[in-house]
């Protein structure tokens, strides 16, 4: 007797329709609590699938709860808690705040048109690369599937990344790395090794509000530097070091988050002037560094990691869900933030290291980040356009990556963005990217995700319930 329903024509797979369909009996009552399901064998014989697809299908329902596994009998019905009443929407009057755009670009991307967001879309990126090292990965012994990683981090991927760092102008060794689950780990190693609370901080202005969280959290005091076409106001930023002297200064130089530019090889000589000057360590996020056609200048090239702690990531060009970065600065240095990573995360997930060491050594990435970068600039190319028709002033055309700093015709773009999100329409308003949330006429915007029509409908509208 079958007790579902499934399309051999179907594109999902056998497995996901069946929990489906057993989800909906069980949640219309047609399955009621307690009722015992076919065996694996009986099902697998009537739906005439695999027994093994069937065992898939028991065990994802057991762990979502809507099955219960009663050893020697069989499969049961279990009980579940009522469903919690619905969480209050999101009031219109409410001010766009980062964790509200956090959550809600994250849990909705599938369903709203999110130029604001910060990633790229999930058909612009490599799997058949992955699902290959995932196989092959698949198939070695060894106990790394199961037992911590080395404390500095997968050997062979750091040996490798120490051969792209020299070819980069940044000879090290791999004592001198320490892999990271992203950036924002990386970050948050430096930022307890050396920032207490009250510790004056510069930061880009504007820049990556994730960034100015972390700081705030430890009670760091964020002194926003502010950010030209060609990089940071070092003028500013040498009296802003004067008066409240700061420990480390955060800097994303190449493709600037959010402005898509990127620092010239004057500024960042100056920079490091200024840090020699003062004292200061200097932490250079390069996240978006592969995404550049070019070869941009870098703190880390004319500093050799003295005064510079570099850090970059393949969450945005590879998969954001490995979560595999890295830091590189002096040895010493990458010995004690290596212990601060041990004490507060213990090790990186090594199974993710190799599968990025394998995307890295087989010649999958670069070619990825080839196409990557072409399809970057036909989407960069077309957003401007769109964007300026409509009257938008656009900072600087990058040379690569995938944002875009664009200024509507107003003083303050909260308040569109506000307006956008009651349509469905996920902006980042230009606030958001400054450290101390001050009004901003500016929007980010991500060209990956700028191909919607409904977004440039919405930005035609004159909105007269903001003027």
């Amino acid at each position: 007797m079958t007790l579902v329903s499934l399309n051999a024509q179907d594109s999902s797979p056998l497995i996901d329709q069946i929990v489906r369909a057993l989800q909906r009996l069980m949640e219309d009552r047609a399955l009621r609590v307690g009722a015992r399901l076919p065996s694996i064998r009986a099902f697998a014989h009537d739906h005439h699938v695999s027994r093994f697809t069937v065992v898939q299908a028991y065990d994802r329902l057991v762990a979502m709860g809507y099955l219960q596994s009663r050893l020697g009998s069989g499969f049961y019905v279990a009980a579940r808690p009522s469903a919690p009443v619905s969480e209050v929407a999101w009031q219109p009057d409410q001010s766009i705040d980062v964790v509200w755009l956090l959550r809600t670009t994250l849990t909705e991307r599938s369903t709203k048109p999110i130029p604001g967001a910060w990633w790229l879309p999930a058909s612009w990126m490599e799997v058949t690369g992955l699902r290959k090292s995932l196989r092959h990965l698949s198939s070695k012994q060894g106990e790394f599937l199961t037992a911590y990683g080395t404390p500095g981090g997968y050997l062979p991927l750091r040996e490798l990344l120490c051969s792209r760092l020299t070819r980069l102008g940044v000879p090290a060794e791999p004592g001198q790395i320490v892999l990271t689950s992203g950036v924002t780990h990386a970050t948050d190693l430096i930022t307890r090794f050396f920032i207490r609370a009250g510790d004056a901080v510069l930061v880009d202005d504007p820049g990556f509000f994730i960034l100015f969280g972390g700081l705030k959290s430890f009670g760091a005091k964020l002194v926003g530097v502010p950010w030209n076409r060609d990089g940071p106001d070092t003028e500013t930023m040498e009296s802003l070091i004067r008066e409240h002297q700061p420990r480390l200064f955060f800097t994303n130089t190449i493709l600037h988050n959010p402005t898509g530019s990127s620092i010239s090889q004057a500024v960042a000589h100056r920079i490091l002037q200024l840090a020699e000057k003062y004292d200061m360590m200097v932490v250079e996020d390069d996240i978006y560094g592969d995404f550049h056609p070019g070869n941009p200048t870098r703190l880390a090239t004319l500093d050799q990691l003295k005064r510079v702690i570099y850090v970059s990531s393949f969450s945005k060009s590879v998969s954001a869900g490995l979560r595999v970065g890295y830091l590189a600065c002096q040895k010493e240095l990458a010995t004690q933030l290596c212990d601060v990573k041990l004490l507060t995360s213990l090790t990186t997930s090594e199974i993710n290291e190799r599968l990025i060491y394998q995307l890295l050594a087989e010649g999958h990435y670069r070619k990825h980040m080839d196409k990557l970068r072409t399809r970057l600039q036909g989407a960069r190319q077309k957003t401007i356009t769109r964007l300026e028709a409509l009257g938008y002033t656009v900072h600087a055309e990058p040379e690569g990556g995938m944002f875009l700093w664009a200024r509507p015709q107003t003083q303050d773009s909260a308040p569109l963005a506000r307006l956008a999100a009651q349509q469905g329409i996920m902006l980042s308003p230009g606030y958001m990217f400054r450290p101390h949330q001050e009004t901003s006429p500016w929007l980010r915007f991500n060209a990956a995700h700028s191909d919607d029509e409904a977004i440039y409908r919405f930005l035609e509208n004159d909105h007269p319930s903001l003027t």
